[in-house]
């Protein structure tokens, strides 16, 4: 059994550096079609951009608590189309969302049928580029009503659906969701298929849907375990995301991954498809995504608001220096 000295030794003379190097993916462009920005702050935000993220898709999840009334999801949806992109936009990167009603959140019936009625008003707003995340969490009756339902809500609006995967029994979970999917007659190119691992990638690609990845720290997937797979599966119709919460977990999850591929000898195609162009071919069937916005959206107005709000206080400049000890 080796010492960890000597596996620090070895990734050094294997040319691996044990602090990311934004040096090694300069200049490339990365696309998050999955990340929380609700509970990470706005040092993050700067973080990603500085990295090379110009877009990313926020999802609708669950609070890390029960809601309790139908106006905390009015507010919340409405956040993501409204400050979140606001507060996405002072960095330079283009803000996108998907809403629905989470998993977890559709056991609670008597509430769940209340927020049934007012997604409608949700969906078709500006940036908002499909249903999602929706699916299985506990695999209860329930979670496959109100799954059912949205797919549907999905269907009449022509919009991608963005599909969770349960942590417990993955594989029969992510069957089941690709099964009932296909009973509604969606077509498989307009479904994401999100959280996949090593036993279910294989027949997400056969179906024909799109295969998603989440880097995130010992629950889901390693960016190691990432390389590998799409050494061996291509880059078709895969992608990757950092699914960042307020859980342990990396909003560079993406730019890391892709700096892993360069390492790793992944060709600049396949890297450019797998962190940025592929989510941009999946959501761009909302109608609501151009890669033209994003290269806008660096034209940032630092006198504008949002509802008369600033992330800015007291003359502030959206971005720090973070390199500096002096918080001046």
């Amino acid at each position: 059994m080796c010492c960890s000295s000597s596996i620090e030794r070895d990734k050094a003379l294997m040319g691996e550096p044990e602090a990311f190097d934004i040096s090694a993916v300069k200049g490339m462009k990365f696309f998050d079609p999955h990340v929380h920005m609700t509970s990470r702050t706005t040092d993050d935000y700067q973080a990603m951009a500085d990295a090379g993220v110009v877009a990313l898709i926020e999802p609708a999840f669950w609070l890390g608590q029960p809601r309790t009334g139908l106006d905390s999801f009015r507010d919340y949806y409405s956040s993501l189309i409204g400050w979140e992109r606001f507060r996405s936009s002072q960095f330079g990167i283009k803000h996108y969302c998907t809403i629905g009603l989470n998993s977890r959140e559709a056991n609670n019936e008597s509430l769940a049928e209340q927020v049934m009625e007012i997604l409608p008003l949700f969906i078709y707003k500006e940036g908002v580029v499909g249903v999602g995340e929706i699916g299985f969490d506990d695999q209860t009756a329930a979670e496959e009503k109100y799954y059912r339902l949205q797919l549907q809500l999905a269907k009449e609006a022509g919009l991608p659906v963005q599909v969770h995967t349960p942590h417990r029994d993955k594989k029969k979970g992510t069957q089941r969701s690709m099964d009932i999917a296909l009973e509604h007659g969606l077509d498989p190119y307009g479904v994401i298929i999100d959280h996949n691992n090593e036993e279910t990638v294989k027949e997400v690609l056969d179906r024909g849907f799109w295969a998603a990845f989440t880097i995130y720290p010992f629950t889901k997937m390693g960016n190691e375990r990432m390389v590998e797979i799409v050494k061996q599966y291509g880059a078709e119709r895969i992608m990757v995301n950092s699914a960042a919460d307020w859980g342990i977990s990396d909003p560079l999850a993406v730019p890391k991954t892709a700096a892993l591929m360069k390492m790793r000898g992944l060709s600049d195609e396949d890297i450019e498809l797998v962190t940025y162009r592929n989510a941009i071919t999946a959501f761009a069937q909302s109608g609501q995504l151009d890669e033209a916005d994003f290269n806008a959206q660096k034209n940032v107005d630092l006198t504008e608001k949002f509802e008369g709000n600033t992330i800015l206080r007291g003359g502030q400049q959206p971005r720090a220096d973070k390199s500096s000890i002096i918080i001046s």
